[in-house]
């Protein structure tokens, strides 16, 4: 059973690694291209809505690292 849950266990990893980044792909990086491309487009919102999607993606991909702690030997 043990190597059953050490797979799931990876798995969730790799998936919250792989949402933080879509997050950031999403909402940081297309928006700091985007005020690049135009820059007056660039309004607090944009400003506040990247920051918001960077922190974020940050914190799910270091979630994703303290997962793999749980493995079982």
């Amino acid at each position: 059973m043990t190597l059953v849950r050490n797979e799931r266990t990876k798995v969730t990893a790799t998936f919250l690694n792989g949402l933080a980044i879509a997050v950031f792909a999403v909402g940081a990086l297309t928006q700091t291209i985007r005020a690049v491309n135009e820059p007056a487009t660039v309004t607090i919102g944009t400003v506040v809505v990247s920051a918001i999607c960077f922190f974020g993606a940050f914190a799910l991909h270091m979630i994703a690292q303290g997962i793999p702690g749980r493995l079982e030997p």
